[in-house]
């Protein structure tokens, strides 16, 4: 089989391993608090250009958008998000079980529009009802989308404007955060990022990882107790050199960037072998997502040789499929899948 499914299918980058194997009988405190980790803070702070920020390691995802939004919000407030954002559709509730609601405005491939946030927003503070609702207390998105595309510098700072007037923190959910940074013709880098948002991740899972995402506060603004938040919402790390040791590995000598960058190149190979052959695309995705329509007989069929994600429903005789290369994506195995179809 074929594997396109997703793009953490397996486990680590090799340099990863090797500096966890080096290390495996160190003798080094707990929960963050080993010089592997600090080490790796200090390089991701360099590479984002806040030395004045904070860096704190998760274990996954999920925990890591339900711990940072908690410790952001108010009980009455909730994080407003894309109707397709992932806290929306693919965390099965994790925040609204954490007490917040999600309030969804349109997306458009993914994305929010500032000037519909400032409707929204004042919308809700228009309304003389607004004391018996549930507050917008940030905003959440997400840089690659679940669609794959990408925000401008210039709609990050259009964004972050709108919260700025309201007075209200904007996170990035950056699971995917490096393909973003290695797609051709972006002008969103680290120093972006940390420039208009409040605070935001680092994804390691799905970019070269066995485990764990590198929270950002940039200005020196982190929450109240946020460690401790973080054990309360089961993503701390007993043993969390494990984390640290690998964001030290990805953030030394550009290697996060460079195996985010291959991901790229398979992505595009595989574009290019799908035009050629004249498959349609459900949309234009710049990162290492795409998304193609497939007829559902051709579908069945290619399920036996290739496992893929199923996305939607386009209509009744075709489907939206998922295609997701990674850093560990081997050219052969791109060009084999290109030949199937």
């Amino acid at each position: 089989m074929l594997s396109f499914e997703c793009d953490y299918l397996e486990g680590a980058h090799e340099a990863v391993m090797k500096r966890l194997l080096e290390t495996n009988m160190e003798k080094l405190p707990g929960y963050g608090s080993d010089p592997y980790c600090a080490g790796a803070a200090e390089k991701i702070l360099k590479a984002c250009g806040c030395p004045e920020g904070e860096v704190f390691f998760l274990v996954g995802g999920t925990q890591t958008n339900a711990t940072v939004i908690d410790s952001l919000l108010r009980p009455y407030e909730g994080v407003v998000a894309a109707a397709t954002g992932h806290v929306s559709v693919h965390e099965a509730g994790a925040i609204e079980a954490g007490g917040h609601k999600v309030l969804t405005i349109p997306e458009h491939q993914g994305k929010i529009d500032a000037s519909e946030l400032l409707e929204y927003l004042k919308t809700f503070w228009g309304d003389g009802n607004h004391d018996h609702m549930v507050f917008p207390g940030m905003v959440y998105i997400s840089h690659p989308t679940e669609y794959g595309t990408l925000y401008t510098k210039d709609q990050l700072k259009a964004i972050h404007e709108v919260c700025s007037q309201y007075e209200i923190p904007l996170y990035l959910d950056g699971a995917r955060l490096g393909y973003g940074l290695a797609a051709r013709d972006t002008d969103v880098t680290l120093p972006v990022v940390a420039r208009y948002c409040d605070a935001f991740y680092i994804g390691g899972t799905k970019v070269g990882a066995l485990c764990g995402e590198a929270v950002v506060f940039p200005r020196n603004n982190t929450p109240k107790r946020f460690f401790t938040t973080v054990k309360q919402h089961g993503a701390l790390l007993a043993k969390g050199r494990l984390l640290g040791i690998q964001f030290d590995t990805l953030f030394t000598d550009d290697l996060y960037l460079k195996i985010s960058e291959h991901a790229i190149r398979m992505a595009e190979l595989l574009k290019e072998g799908l035009k050629e052959k004249g498959y349609v695309f459900d949309l234009d995705s710049p990162t290492n997502q795409q998304f193609v329509i497939l007829e559902n007989g051709k579908m069945e069929e290619l399920k036996k040789k290739v496992s893929f994600s199923f996305w939607e429903k386009y209509d009744d005789t075709h489907t939206v499929v998922r295609f997701a290369t990674s850093w560990a994506t081997k050219e052969e195995d791109v060009r084999s899948l290109i030949s199937l179809l």
